[in-house]
């Protein structure tokens, strides 16, 4: 069979499971099968895709920091950050609204995932901020919009997909360099909502007294300790990605279960299954987008794909403006984790062959793909919002409109200014 046709059925296959509403981790395996075996290769090669696909030491790094996110979201870790960015910028205009993207970036920090994210700080702010009078919809768009933060901020499991996705890329340097960008993204949404809150006239915060501070201070250093374990032990030296979750998963269950005592230690039983849910999940989705992505290099996709873009132009600037309107849509129907495994051997040969430097790129495919996060019809922390919220996903993604403009702006200057990336692994590399 001709390499054309059986580039129609892997699409083909791919979008009417899609349609079919089948999961995406069996949307990726059934269609490499179904390709394999129009192909008269062995099927048994997809399954050896698979097991290879998760033979990798550095995956290790994942279950723990899945594992050390999921101990701080079930103790009140969320309401020590919320307090303490409530010190930070609480007591302006719409300061409640001001602490959500605060603590937003600073879980992410922990957490490394925006729904994680939604989920713990939404749970507490957006019934906050709806008792302190501001409207629902937005409570939750800019819960759902802060915690996008997540998947930048290091340290994001979906930064160590890209990393093998692309073949061996620094995790290190791609921690460094999402630092620079969520920074920006936080001043960005910080100023949107002012600006937001002032129009609509919602209530300043309500400044914290002063005899709280030192407990505040303290009680928020000791939780983002976990962040300073993950990043310190990986940017000394000190310890590899995989370690530095290990101990961390350490300290996390020290300060939970016998520091602050939030959890009784029965409930450890009950985080493990969570964990290991969320684990299993990850990885056959990984394994099932391991063997997709061989499936496409056999078929030479990539190098079709890399050719037709560069038919195009050869203007850098006009490539990457394509590429990422192509991720903004792509990023709507489908999750963030499936398309970094498939668009990065993609769209790799392309950008490289720019001139792009992978650890920038990586940066503009995980904020590009965490903004699909709040777009329907398949934002998944969109959904976990409005969830929390109780509002109609119409009625946030109305309130979403500036956020989602703010952002693209955003993903467009991290774009065409990689010194913004790259700045402080090149500091930090010597480099």
């Amino acid at each position: 069979m001709s390499a054309t046709v059986s580039i129609m059925i892997l699409l083909a296959s791919f979008v009417i499971l899609i349609l079919l509403r089948f999961p995406i981790a069996m949307v990726l395996a059934l269609s490499s099968l179904l390709t394999a075996f129009t192909l008269d290769l062995p099927l048994a090669v997809i399954g050896q895709r698979m097991v290879q696909g998760l033979n990798s030491y550095s995956l290790l790094a994942i279950p723990f920091f899945i594992l050390a996110g999921q101990i701080m979201s079930e103790g009140k870790l969320a309401m020590r950050l919320v307090n303490l960015a409530q010190l930070l910028v609480g007591a302006v205009r719409g300061g409640l609204a001001l602490v959500n993207c605060v603590a937003c970036m600073l879980f992410g920090n922990i957490s490394g995932s925006a729904a994680a994210d939604a989920s713990s700080v939404g749970s507490v702010l957006i019934p906050s901020m709806k008792r302190k009078k501001y409207d629902a919809d937005f409570s939750v768009a800019v819960t759902s919009a802060a915690a996008i933060q997540g998947v930048v901020m290091p340290p994001s499991h979906n930064m160590i997909l890209y990393a093998l996705a692309a073949g061996g890329v620094s995790i290190s340097s791609l921690f460094l360099a999402g630092i620079m960008p969520c920074l920006i993204l936080l001043a960005s949404l910080l100023i949107t909502t002012y600006f937001i809150a002032k129009k609509r006239g919602y209530p300043k915060g309500e400044p914290v007294k002063l005899k709280e501070v030192p407990k505040i201070i303290a009680d928020g250093f000791l939780s983002m300790f976990t962040a300073v374990i993950i990043l310190g032990g990986i940017f000394s030296g000190w310890f590899t990605a995989t370690e530095s979750g290990a101990i961390a998963c350490v300290y996390a269950f020290i300060l939970t279960f016998f520091v602050y005592r939030d959890l009784p230690l029965k409930h450890v039983k009950v985080i493990f299954l969570k964990t290991f849910r969320t684990v299993s999940m990850v990885l056959f989705l990984i394994a099932a987008s391991n063997a997709f992505a061989w499936v496409l290099t056999y078929l030479k996709i990539p190098a079709l794909i890399t050719d037709g873009l560069l038919s195009i132009s050869d203007n850098p600037v006009m490539i990457l403006l394509i590429i990422n309107i192509l991720l903004l849509i792509l990023g709507a129907p489908l999750d963030m984790g499936p398309l970094i495994l498939i668009m990065t051997p993609i769209l790799y040969p392309v950008v490289t062959s720019l001139g792009m430097d992978p650890v920038h790129f990586g940066i503009v495919l995980i904020l590009n793909l965490g903004i699909g996060l709040i777009t329907p019809p398949v934002g998944t922390v969109l959904f976990v919002g409005c969830a929390i919220g109780k509002v109609s996903i119409e009625a946030a993604t109305k309130r979403l409109i500036p956020y989602f403009l703010v952002m693209v702006a955003v993903l467009m200057v991290i774009t065409y200014v990689p010194q913004i990336s790259l700045w402080l692994p090149n500091l930090v590399n010597g480099s």
